[in-house]
């Protein structure tokens, strides 16, 4: 059994790039270069849904502005190459791009490069990558309680339609699956506001390795795990 949706914190560039006695922003460009090669095992292992927590809008507050400023840098890179590269593995394995999270708030050249993306991988059928980016999963239950009580105040939802259902359908993950299993690297054990409502029942896995060091030994035995966990759902 594979996970159908699977979710991944990528911690530790940067404590990466310290032990490489390298800048911050490096950590993050080697950062960079293992989600590709992530993606492609994931789309190999026949994964449909993924998840990658990318910038959280707390990294956005909190980290120097040079750094983050490579970070947007690195992502807009990225964009560009999706647009303009065929051989691309968004477009080898036909992945649906989508961005999530509150990117209103990211430079405007950005966010029309994402669109773009998004625009571009719209067809795509056989993978969806979301891209967490000014991402939060508290801000994103208050941006799905927004729409429902702007609904609600149109008489479009009544409180007793309220449930389970409709909450789902107003989250940035709409229409996927829940994650069945949330991957978290660099040896911290927590969520870190990721997926807050969405992961309920997924399974858990933490390693000690850095993001920039999972090897496809380290993926192919997470989801070796994944297949041996009973999962019980509540039961």
């Amino acid at each position: 059994m594979i996970p159908s949706h699977l979710a991944i914190i990528m911690d530790g560039n940067r404590r990466f790039a310290r032990h490489l006695m390298k800048s911050p922003w490096m950590g993050h460009e080697y950062g960079l270069k293992k989600s590709r090669e992530v993606l492609e095992w994931a789309c190999e292992a026949g994964i449909r849904y993924m998840t990658a927590y990318t910038l959280s809008l707390e990294n956005i507050t909190s980290r120097p502005k040079k750094e983050l400023a490579i970070i947007l840098k690195y992502i807009e890179e990225e964009a560009d190459t999706i647009l303009t590269d065929a051989a691309h593995s968004i477009h080898r394995f036909r992945v649906r791009v989508r961005f999530i999270g509150r990117t209103h708030i990211l430079p405007e050249g950005l966010q029309k490069k994402m669109r773009r993306v998004e625009e571009r991988t719209c067809q795509y059928r056989n993978h969806v990558l979301n891209i967490a980016v000014a991402y939060g999963g508290q801000q994103e239950l208050v941006d799905a309680v927004k729409q429902i009580l702007e609904k609600g105040l149109r008489g479009v939802i009544r409180p007793s339609d309220l449930n389970e259902e409709i909450i789902k359908e107003h989250l940035y993950t709409n229409g996927q699956p829940y994650p069945d299993l949330i991957i978290r690297t660099g040896g911290e054990q927590r969520l870190s506001n990721f997926l807050p409502y969405q992961s309920v029942y997924a399974e858990l896995i933490f390693t000690d390795k850095k993001w920039p060091e999972v090897t496809r030994k380290d993926f192919q035995n997470a989801l070796k795990e994944f297949d041996r966990r009973k999962r019980r759902f509540g039961k």
